[in-house]
């Protein structure tokens, strides 16, 4: 593992899950089990119908490009020496959240490209999800 320098995740009581599902490389998100409503990023009610009877689950991590961006300047710490880099709206089953696509060149990336989750492990502590090409 070389040092990583990008933005770690801030771990809590309410996000804790996912983490841990990633650092087992597997891609947790929320679901309802009142309406079946699935969310990400993690909400201690529905946020379809405010239930409090949620749950975690194993989601497949396949989804596809919703829409992306490429950065050819390193906005944020630690992204200097990665650019151009994208930032991508990703939606797996039904739901959307930003995540990068790795694997393939930026100018490669299509909206609703199939893509998979991968894992990347950056410090002995720490796993982040990133998606591939499917």
């Amino acid at each position: 593992m070389a040092d990583y320098t990008k933005p770690l995740p801030v771990v809590n009581d309410l996000n804790k899950p996912h983490w841990e599902g990633a650092k087992r490389h597997e891609f947790l998100m929320q679901r309802c089990k009142e309406c079946g409503h699935k969310w990400f990023p993690p909400f201690p009610t529905c946020t379809n119908c405010q239930s409090t009877n949620v749950e975690w689950y194993k989601s497949s991590g396949k989804g596809t490009v919703f829409s992306y961006i490429v950065y050819h300047q390193g906005w944020l710490p630690g992204y200097k020496d990665s650019v151009p880099y994208n930032v991508a709206i990703i939606e797996v089953e039904g739901v959307r959240f930003i995540n990068n696509v790795v694997g393939i060149d930026n100018k490669a990336i299509k909206v609703d490209m199939p893509v998979q989750v991968t894992f990347e492990d950056v410090t002995p502590e720490v796993t982040i999800p990133r998606f591939k090409p499917a």
